[in-house]
């Protein structure tokens, strides 16, 4: 493995994949996460502090854990949940934990790098934007159009979204995430919940230009599910699409896919993005919309290892 530095994006499990696969392809991993969840325990902390929602950032962290007993260990005490009858119910320990040192440091990069530091954490992990974020969108459903505000409602909302929006509009990011998409050698865009987790990237004016600009050393990632709530009823051409409308500046070096979604109506879509295909089957065993960490990793290193001219596949370099 030649080493090269490559740049997440996401939140939630996606990510948490693509992180685990991108360690076993690349010698300096960071992870960008989204900041606008607001449900569960992150939604709660954030309402009561005014602090990002940790949750995602946890998840992150979490995948980047050292691959040693100390390492583990601490990962699945910070993902330990607490089960109880008072106001602890359902905080992950690792969210309070995160939450703490930000009070302690003042700051979200160095307090992140701390929680790092316990897990021995083999990458770093940065949030998109210093502030959390309320992303809202128009569901056009049965009824007529309707607006949707917050992640949750969102995620959940059914009818095909458009008018995607953030709160604040222009909200602060941090500078090391704006070095990292900058300096890395690859990104890895994707998969996750592909408005509130992969889209809203595009909604964040500096790191939007950053993704342009970066644009020959990005390697988008489709999710796998055929049901996620956003996208009922669409396919992968249709999240391509969606992209596309938002961003018609962004194109990508190469597209990821499984294979179940391989059709001729993708092939035409991402040939017109001027973008290479990579196509297999990466569906984890006994799941509907989980990636395999190893075949996922399989297809990233051949996408980099292409995008950083150590590969032969055609299309891609340069």
């Amino acid at each position: 493995m030649s080493g090269r530095s490559v740049v997440a994006m996401g939140g939630g499990h996606g990510l948490y994949t693509t992180l685990q696969a991108l360690r076993t392809v690349a010698t300096d991993v960071t992870a960008i996460v989204t900041v606008a969840d607001d449900g569960g325990s992150s939604g709660r902390l954030r309402h009561e502090l005014g602090i990002l929602p940790p949750g995602d950032l946890r998840m992150a962290l979490s995948a980047l854990c050292a691959d040693s007993e100390w390492g583990t260990t601490w990962r699945d005490v910070l993902q330990t949940r607490f089960a109880t009858d008072g106001p602890l119910d359902g905080h992950a320990l690792g969210n309070l934990l995160i939450a703490g040192m930000w009070a302690h440091t003042g700051d979200v990069v160095e307090g992140l790098r701390w929680v790092g530091q316990l897990l021995r954490a083999e990458g770093t992990v940065l949030p998109l934007a210093a502030q959390p974020l309320e992303i809202s969108a128009v569901v056009d459903g049965p009824d007529g159009p309707r607006m949707a505000r917050g992640q949750v409602a969102v995620a959940k909302a059914r009818g095909r979204l458009t008018g995607l929006r953030l709160e604040p509009a222009q909200p602060t990011v941090p500078p090391a995430t704006l070095d990292a998409l900058r300096s890395c050698d690859a990104i890895v865009l994707g998969p996750g919940s592909w408005f509130t987790s992969v889209l809203v990237h595009f909604l964040v004016q500096p790191v939007a230009q950053a993704l342009v600009e970066a644009g020959p050393r990005t390697i988008v990632t489709l999710n796998i599910a055929h049901e996620d709530t956003e996208t009922a009823d669409d396919d992968r051409v249709d999240d391509v699409r969606a992209l596309r409308a938002l961003e018609p500046r962004f194109r990508p070096a190469a597209v990821v896919v499984d294979a179940q979604h391989d059709d001729a109506e993708l092939r035409a879509e991402v040939a017109d993005w001027g973008a290479h295909l990579l196509v297999a089957d990466m569906r984890a065993p006994g799941s509907v919309d989980r990636h395999d960490v190893g075949g996922l990793a399989t297809q990233l290193r051949t996408a980099l290892d292409a995008l950083t001219g150590s590969g032969d596949t055609p299309g891609m370099a340069g």
